[in-house]
């Protein structure tokens, strides 16, 4: 599970650098946990709603904040 997990992190963080150029650091957690911050503002907490985001709706989340 964690390989698939890290897997799937991996794809997510490098679709968000290429829309939107910024460098993505992925950190290795424990416990399922996966959380996209941006701008020091938690935007995605797969331990809060308990599933992995869907991956369209982050892209625009984080597109958002960005530009902000």
């Amino acid at each position: 599970l964690d390989v698939k997990l890290s897997a799937k992190a991996a794809r997510v963080a490098e679709k968000i650098k290429k829309k939107t150029g910024e460098e993505v650091e992925l950190i290795k957690g424990t416990g399922g946990a996966f959380e996209v911050v941006v701008k020091g503002e938690t935007i995605f907490s797969k331990k809060t709603t308990g599933a992995f985001p869907d991956e369209d709706q982050l892209l625009k989340d984080v597109k958002a904040k960005l530009d902000r």
